[in-house]
């Protein structure tokens, strides 16, 4: 029995302390919102880092997943009477089971990807996957906020324990997010070799050896080498054509694909620097600031000057001619960028002086009929 009491005590003071932890319920609910919006934003703005300094990013994404877990748990203890009793259900309730759905369906994928559990959902990838439902639980907490809408109050933010609490959400992540990397080295998961983006390897050299995704809707018909020219303008004194035999200049580069959809390949590449593209084309103006990469299919991305003369246009990986999937007759190969920003079937080559913003918009737009 005294063991017992002993146990019930303990349970009791754990209680107390998560209580003492808890925000006050309107805290609570804008916190969520804020946590939400902050991981869907981490999110996104990671699809543009890849070389390890970028790693806190990484680490706050991870952490804020933690923190909405417990803001999440806070929510439900208070409200799951009227989710669970038909009696009290109203027109709102279904919009707050389809939130719930989503915020489970993202961490619960979140969770799994970094264990290492690597399915395909149809097309999509896991990480795909949570990456939809990241993106769809923004509109619907704020759908959802906005059928319970109150304006948060001083009071219940301005205690310094309060600041403890979110103090305690984020090292929890950060710790939570240590003792995973432990645990997946420790029972050495599938999840133990992923970078810091996330992303697996995929082994090998050559076409075969990693996936062919394209962004969105990009999927053109194959292109004719004969047929094919790129066109090489802009800011530069002699605009230039030239053929698929004129970009087999023999350069090669070892660089690291890291792909957005959760896997990642180094690979040895070989063409023609951008740098001598653009010496083909007699050299860049003065006022020259960027490069500009456009596919066949209308998607694009720019690179600044400097780090666009030491990227590639690849013919070849692995030793072998490009495959349509990846890219050729000419992809853009540009190291400590993401998968998404190698442009492929690359068709013309740019020198601008400023930097292109509808690159953004086109990314989503490209290659819809």
């Amino acid at each position: 029995m005294a063991a017992t009491d002993r146990l019930r005590a303990a349970t009791d003071r754990l209680h107390a302390a998560l209580d003492r932890l808890e925000p006050p319920p309107r805290a609570v609910d804008w916190s969520l919102f804020a946590f939400v919006v902050a991981e869907a934003t981490t999110g996104l703005v990671s699809f543009t880092v890849g070389v390890p300094e970028g790693w806190p990013l990484f680490w706050l994404h991870r952490s804020l997943g933690v923190g909405i877990v417990a803001l999440l748990a806070w929510k439900l203890a208070r409200v799951r009477r009227r989710i669970t009793d038909p009696a009290l259900w109203r027109r709102s309730t279904a919009l707050s089971v389809l939130t719930l759905v989503a915020a489970v369906g993202a961490l619960a994928t979140g969770v799994a990807w970094v264990f290492g559990l690597d399915v395909r959902i149809s097309y999509w990838t896991l990480l795909s996957v949570h990456v939809g439902f990241g993106l769809a639980l923004v509109p619907l907490v704020a759908a959802h906020a906005s059928t319970r809408f109150r304006l948060p109050r001083r009071v219940d933010f301005e205690r310094r324990r309060t600041a403890v609490r979110y103090f305690a959400l984020l090292a929890a992540g950060g710790a939570t997010y240590r003792v995973q990397q432990a645990a997946n080295d420790a029972l050495d998961t599938a999840g133990a070799d992923r970078r810091f983006t996330g992303s697996q390897p995929r082994e090998g050299a050559g076409n075969a050896a990693f996936p062919i995704t394209s962004w969105v809707a990009d999927d053109p018909d194959p292109i004719d080498r004969d047929d094919y020219r790129l066109a090489v303008d802009g800011l530069v004194s002699d605009p230039a054509e030239l053929t698929a035999a004129d970009l087999a200049a023999g350069h090669e580069t070892e660089a690291l694909l890291d792909c957005t959809s959760g896997w990642y390949t180094v690979q040895e590449w070989g063409g023609i620097r951008v740098g001598g593209l653009l010496e083909a084309a007699g050299g860049v103006d003065e006022e020259a600031a960027y490069v500009r990469f456009t596919s066949v299919t209308g998607y694009r991305w720019s690179l600044p000057l400097e780090e666009a003369e030491d990227a590639l246009l690849a013919t070849r990986v692995g030793g072998e001619r490009l495959s349509h999937g990846h890219g050729a007759p000419a992809r853009l190969v540009a190291p400590d960028r993401r998968g998404f920003q190698w442009v492929k079937w690359v068709t013309r080559v740019e020198v601008r002086a400023e930097y292109d913003l509808g690159q953004w918009v086109v990314t989503l737009v490209s290659g819809f009929d």
